[in-house]
């Protein structure tokens, strides 16, 4: 069953970091779900991934916002960078994805981006990504973070396979972290039992 603003609710309930996991099969969101993950992030309709979970699902891919819904998705990402190409597209999106019942989650990649998405549509969730891997790509998004608003969520994605990569966005203020199956390991378990 989708609800309004379960995928927020996941990740600002609590105390601590949440973590989603990028999965691409059924097996690999049961995986997550079972390892403690509390979202789940997809890239294109994988079959059988809403029906393997009761995990809320954060919906990636590109294409027409009617696919997340058939797909059983509970949030959509819309990127600032593709959204500005076209007048009042950013706007338009975000107002459809809202009207549907689902959570926006704008990506931004800088200060920039950031700035024309809080102007022009004020979202309530933000992803912090970066362009970089690595190292770098953890202190973008935490360069990011002070210009997110406080009351708003910010989610990172970076390359953060180590307890003390989450540590540090947990630290900072992060509400959730997006890590690739692979990479989950016991890292989910251990950000639970800390709370």
């Amino acid at each position: 069953m989708r609800g309004a603003r379960r995928f927020s609710q996941a990740i600002s309930e609590g105390d601590g970091i949440s973590v989603i996991v990028d999965v691409d099969d059924p097996e690999s969101a049961r995986a997550a779900e079972s390892q403690g993950a509390e979202g789940l992030a997809v890239r294109g309709e994988l079959a059988g991934v809403r029906a393997a979970t009761e995990l809320p699902i954060l919906w990636r891919a590109p294409g027409p916002l009617e696919q997340a819904l058939d797909a059983g998705a509970d949030a959509y990402l819309l990127s600032v960078d593709s959204a500005l190409e076209e007048e009042g597209r950013l706007e338009r999106l975000h107002a459809r994805v809202l009207e549907l019942g689902l959570d926006c989650v704008v990506q931004v990649r800088s200060e920039e981006e950031l700035e024309q998405a809080l102007e022009r549509i004020d979202p309530e969730i933000f992803l912090l990504a970066t362009r970089s891997d690595g190292d770098d790509a953890l202190e973008r998004a935490l360069k990011l973070l002070p210009d997110v608003p406080a009351g708003k969520l910010a989610v990172a994605e970076v390359p953060a396979s180590t307890r003390q990569d989450v540590a540090a966005l947990e630290r900072a203020g992060v509400d959730a972290v997006i890590v690739g199956v692979a990479d989950l390991g016991g890292l989910a378990a251990d950000v639970r039992a800390e709370r």
